[in-house]
């Protein structure tokens, strides 16, 4: 019998091998599958649904090639025009014996030429600048959409984290209406109760119900505007929210903080724009001349010829052109110039109020967790305790639990609005404002 042993092993090794990878392939897939199931369910954070909706915006990237385009025509407003070819026959006969000859007439020249505009230097270089600071112009607006990209981002993603709280909320009053019209229903069989409270019961019930659907309709609304920046948001939950007890602005010093806003930075270089349209102005005074040379062939009895000619603009009536020019370019400078002083101003009083406006709601947000709901909670227990005691009808009980879901969605409805005011102050610059301000920087030394 020993003798069969060796002939079985082979086979038990194989099949211990056979089970072993088994074995492994199915930890490999359960693994995956964890993995899988981790990646969909990953919370979305504040910070990652911004990263998102940047990388996925279509208007910076537009305005990516704006920039671009702008740059390179700045490099081309720097040269010279192109040279003109002209070529031509002149004093070609057409009546006579020599009609239509280009030989026989001494004064028939066949013409070859080249004329050259030589724009100033200056007017070349002033050009270019002002197309460079229109691309810088274009890189403040990027800056503006850049911040209004993650406010709004935020803005969605608060709506749909408060909704989905409020959502909890009535779903957890809904719980306990279900629980209360079990109880009456009990408690009218056993002759405890009337049937007037199962039908409060039932009617409490419905009004949470309805309730219910309002919030959901929220709910999917707050998807909607999420979607809208960060693309599709099915089944996606959100991470906790950020601390949005401080803010990145200091009130004593907003006045100058607020003077770095990506507007009144984009107006900032609209008065740079505008102030090299006036030093072009300024030069054009000083007309651009052009000059030519020629080749002129005749026939063979007769010698060749070259021409050279400068032609000069004579600016006749410089006050009404010029003059009036330049005073319109530095008209419009004074204009940009009180404008973005204009925004500066109104700026700063909207930010301060918001700011007013966002301690407010915090303060009130705080008396409302800290007081108000305890009371209402406390004031459902004794509510609950009389009932059970025979003392207070199911009525009041309903009532009671009414008013606790009224303080609580007022309360969350106070949170909402002050983080709302929260992102708004908070991204009136973008998340890495300081590495775009260096950017600028470099792009306008």
């Amino acid at each position: 019998m020993s003798s069969l042993f060796p002939a079985h092993r082979p086979v038990r090794n194989t099949v211990l091998r056979l089970s072993a990878r088994i074995g492994l392939a199915a930890l490999a897939g359960s693994l995956a599958l964890v993995a899988n199931v981790y990646a969909v369910e990953t919370p979305l954070t504040l910070a990652e649904a911004q990263r998102r909706a940047i990388d996925r915006s279509r208007q910076l990237t537009a305005q990516d090639f704006s920039i671009a385009a702008t740059r390179d025509m700045a490099v081309a407003a720097g040269q010279l025009p192109d040279p003109v070819l002209k070529v031509g026959i002149d004093n070609l006969p057409v009546t006579g014996r020599d009609r239509g000859s280009l030989n026989n007439d001494f004064m028939t020249m066949r013409r070859v030429g080249v004329m050259q505009e030589l724009t100033g230097s200056d007017k070349r270089r002033l050009r270019s600048q002002r197309l460079e600071l229109e691309a810088q112009k274009t890189l403040a607006e990027k800056t503006v959409a850049t911040a209004a990209i993650e406010r709004d981002t935020a803005l969605a993603w608060l709506e749909r984290y408060y909704a989905d709280a409020m959502a909890a909320v009535v779903a957890e009053q809904g719980d306990q209406a279900r629980l209360e019209i079990q109880s009456a229903e009990g408690a009218y069989r056993a002759g405890r109760g009337s049937q007037s409270d199962v039908l409060a019961a039932q009617s409490a019930l419905t009004m949470f119900a309805d309730r219910a659907s309002e919030v959901q309709r929220r709910v999917r609304n707050a998807n909607t505007m999420l979607a809208r920046w960060i693309g599709n948001v099915t089944d996606l939950s959100l991470a906790e929210k950020p601390a949005t007890d401080t803010i990145r602005l200091d009130p004593a010093t907003l006045d100058s903080t607020i003077a770095h806003h990506p507007q009144i930075a984009v107006l900032s270089k609209q008065v740079d724009v505008a102030e090299t349209d006036a030093k072009l102005a300024k030069a054009n005074e000083k007309a651009d001349w052009t000059v030519e040379v020629g080749f002129q062939q005749r026939g063979a009895a007769y010698c060749n010829m070259v021409s050279v000619g400068l032609s000069i603009p004579l600016q006749w009536d410089r006050k009404n052109r010029q003059d009036r020019e330049l005073s319109a370019k530095l008209a419009v400078v004074e204009q940009v110039k009180a404008e973005r002083e204009d925004m500066l101003r109104a700026h700063v009083a909207e930010t301060r109020a918001m700011i007013e406006e966002w301690q407010n709601d915090r303060e009130r947000h705080t008396r409302y967790e800290s007081e108000l709901i305890p009371l209402a909670s406390q004031r459902t227990l004794a509510a609950i305790a009389a009932y059970r005691g025979g003392k207070a009808s199911l009525t009041d009980v309903l009532a009671a639990r009414r008013n606790v879901i009224d303080v609580r969605i007022q309360a969350l409805q106070l949170a909402t609005e002050a983080d709302r005011l929260w992102a708004q102050l908070n991204f009136l610059f973008p998340a890495d404002d300081a590495m775009a301000h260096t950017a600028m920087n470099q792009d306008t030394q």
